[in-house]
């Protein structure tokens, strides 16, 4: 599974993603573009609680805590959708986590 294939409308135009090469720090910076709408990525709770979740397997403490923050905003299915989605980036390979 690609890219393409794990969120198709986000590749398609273009917007930031996570990619193999970020390390927690990385992936927080990122999560944090999706949770306020900034540096071209959509305002979306769901992409930044995944991203966070990534960044957080990856060692950040700071998106352990955003990430907490955030669940507190969000009803239980986005939280699941989160949870699904991080699973796909990992099962995909495209986050890898540390052995």
């Amino acid at each position: 599974m690609n890219a393409q294939e794990i969120a198709p409308n986000l590749v398609e135009e273009a917007l930031p993603l996570p990619t193999v090469d970020m390390n927690g720090d990385d992936l927080f910076r990122l999560g944090m573009m999706y949770s306020t709408g900034q540096g071209g990525c959509p305002m979306d709770r769901v992409s930044a609680h995944m991203i966070f979740n990534l960044a957080a397997l990856k060692g950040s403490m700071e998106a352990r805590v955003y990430r907490r923050e955030m669940s507190q905003e969000m009803d239980r299915e986005e939280i699941a959708e989160a949870q699904k989605a991080a699973r796909h980036w990992i099962d995909a390979g495209v986050v890898r986590l540390a052995a």
